[in-house]
């Protein structure tokens, strides 16, 4: 049977899994992962099944403390239960955490790891949160795109009940929740195959009934508590052999295939990055690129982390490495390393002292701290930190992304360095929050990827303001599965939705030559040249670029869309792009506009019909002169003789 192909972003396909293989969700806002929870209550409104045929009851509590609690209560009750947080929402369920782990309660928590407020509170994504639920006695696994968020949120659950550990299951906040992308669907049947009923039964079985009395939750001295803590040690030494059980079994359903650790690169690799995460994408794409330069490079990605798996790690790494970069996304103020850099330092040495490893000496390790905060990472920064092994002394501790000039820490890295397939389409859209940019760019983004062979990816950067403040949307299509987990610099395709950023943002400089500029423009085709400030012109000659332009503001008017000019822009990008054939792009887009509106009402959808029959009569084509021609932005003229205000400070800034 052929698979079925979507395009959806993390959020969405961990919801689309933890919907169907539970029975009670319990859910709590908060960003980036309040889409799970909101996925949930509108499938359970509209009465969609779960794989056992039967709505899951979904509540929303009025904290997050709540929703631990509602799941830790419906799990005593031999029910099946989940919920979705992230950050100071995950701190707040840790009581219950350690309950439901220590009473061996099989469930998974989903979790768009984001950044836990210290000096400031961020939105943004990275693995401070997780990190301090390492005591918890939870299970950790972590997807690194959003294709393994969908796969590993299966696994999970399946894995929690073969084991009657706990999971949190984890992928980064916003980087992978919010990225768009193509993705193979698990089916129903699937899921079904994977979760073994015979486990489900012994979880009702347990559950609190006054057929079946059993005492639970009690209060214990010291006589007896230490050896009851100890107890459950089996299981957690079990863990790891179940989850990889569990991983084989889907690679037999599914057709993909996961390990515990999963190495990369070349055999005889003698320096190896480690790292879990979205990062992890970003330092595959870097070491294929690298190697097939002819360089001997290797990457290890962690996906079980808790409990650490020792024998698999140490089995992943290629015989002849010498030096190790292991990379954390969090800080840990005041400790001797981050997370991750420990395990891996304790591993290697439990490694030689039990003869877990043929390897007689340890590699040299050093550790990195990169994206707090959903700082950027890119292929070029991967690149510094093996560059960084090559020396005799590395340097440890390191940080990466960041210009640390007051301890030093960072290291230098060529940011000019890229690794972008020229069979890729790159386009970058500036836009408002709110204005219809970001929805606009997803549904094309749904076009692409759902009709035709292409692999589509979006993301979309946001300031923490939201509605109001800039947008900017990278997206990239092309042949293959993209695993492009950063931000597009070099683009095909620009687009500039708002004239003011002509003068506050550099958006061409990303453009590469021969590339294509859209602009919604309040000038006709006639006389916009004449408006662009001089740096836009020179960089426009400079590039041999493409110009088109087109008044959506006059086309949204004119069709009673106000000031949404969303649906007029995304046919012009099918139409200057041709990544579809015309006829198709717009009959796609009219499709996505009955999807989207139809529940506004018809009045609504034939306004947007109206906007992109008119839109193609409005869009043209602008010549670039082959030289400069127009004065504006030249600064005037100022004599020796006028005031030193004019001449030192007027003039500057004119300049």
């Amino acid at each position: 049977m052929k698979r079925k192909f979507k395009t959806m972003d993390a959020n969405e396909a961990v919801a689309y899994v933890a919907y169907r293989v539970n029975e009670v969700i319990a859910i709590y806002p908060i960003t980036p992962s309040s889409n799970m929870g909101e996925w949930a209550d509108e499938w359970a409104s509209q009465g969609i099944q779960n794989i056992w045929g039967t709505v899951p009851h979904v509540i929303e509590m009025q904290s997050e403390g709540g929703a631990a609690g509602a799941v830790h209560g419906a799990l005593q009750t031999g029910s099946l239960a989940t919920t979705f947080t992230a950050s100071q929402g995950l701190l707040l369920m840790i009581p219950n955490m350690n309950k439901i782990a220590g009473e061996l309660t099989p469930t998974a928590f989903h979790v768009s790891a984001r950044t836990l407020a210290t000096h400031a509170l961020s939105i943004f994504g990275d693995h401070s949160d997780v990190m301090s639920c390492r005591a918890t006695g939870y299970a950790m696994l972590s997807s690194n795109s959003v294709q393994e968020a969908m796969d590993m949120a299966l696994i999970a659950h399946a894995a929690a009940l073969e084991s009657r550990i706990p999971f949190i299951h984890f992928f980064d906040g916003f980087r992978t929740s919010h990225e768009v992308n193509k993705i193979e669907m698990l089916s129903e049947d699937d899921m079904r195959a994977l979760i073994n009923m015979d486990r489900v039964f012994e979880h009702r079985k347990r559950a609190l009934s006054p057929d079946h009395p059993v005492l639970r939750g009690t209060a214990q001295n010291p006589d007896v508590f230490f050896q009851m803590r100890e107890r459950a040690n089996s299981y957690y030494e079990a863990c790891p052999k179940i989850v990889q059980s569990v991983m084989n079994q889907f690679a037999e359903v599914a057709g993909r295939s996961y390990h515990l650790v999963d190495y990369v690169g070349a055999p005889d690799a003698e320096r190896v990055i480690v790292i879990m995460g979205s990062g992890a994408e970003v330092a595959h794409e870097t070491v294929e690129s690298l190697n097939a330069q002819g360089e001997k490079l290797g990457l290890l990605k962690v996906h079980l982390y808790r409990p650490f798996p020792v024998e698999a790690f140490l089995a992943a790494l290629p015989p002849d490495v010498r030096k190790i970069a292991v990379l954390d996304r969090t800080k840990e103020s005041g400790a001797i390393g981050e997370p991750l850099y420990l395990d891996v330092v304790n591993s290697l040495h439990e490694g030689v002292k039990n003869n877990l490893s043929p390897r007689k000496n340890t590699a040299a390790v050093v550790g990195g701290r990169y994206g707090l905060s959903s700082k950027e990472f890119t292929p070029a920064m991967v690149k510094a930190i093996y560059d960084n092994l090559k020396a005799d002394q590395p340097k440890d501790h390191f940080t990466i992304g960041i210009h640390d000039d007051v301890s030093h820490t960072s290291l230098t890295y060529d940011a000019g360095f890229s690794i972008e397939p020229s069979n890729v389409v790159r386009a970058m859209f500036y836009g408002l929050g709110a204005d219809g940019t970001v929805g606009a760019n997803k549904n094309s983004i749904k076009i692409i990827g759902e009709n035709t062979d292409n692999y589509a990816q979006g993301y979309f950067v946001y300031d923490s303001k939201k509605s109001g403040a800039a947008t900017i949307s990278h997206l990239r299509f092309g042949p293959q599965p993209i695993h492009s987990s950063y931000l597009v610099s070099s683009a095909n395709f620009v687009a500039c939705h708002q004239w003011i950023f002509l003068e506050r943002y550099d958006m061409l400089s990303a453009l590469v030559p021969g590339g294509t500029f859209l602009l919604n423009s309040p000038f006709g085709p006639d006389e916009v040249w004449d408006h662009l400030p001089r740096p836009v012109q020179q960089q426009l000659i400079a590039k041999h670029a493409k110009l088109y332009v087109i008044d959506a503001y006059q086309v949204a008017r004119d069709t009673g869309m106000g000031s949404r000019m969303n649906t007029i822009l995304q046919v012009c990008f099918f139409a200057i792009s041709a990544v579809l054939p015309s006829d198709q792009a717009i009959e796609a887009i009219r499709e996505s506009i009955r999807h989207t509106y139809g529940r506004k009402g018809e009045e609504i959808v034939q306004k947007n019909m109206q906007a992109v029959d008119e839109t193609l009569a409005h869009l043209f084509e602008v010549k670039v002169p082959t030289e400069l021609t127009s004065t504006i932005g030249i600064p005037p003229p100022f004599s020796p003789s006028a005031p030193e205000f004019e001449r030192d400070v007027l003039c500057t800034i004119y300049a």
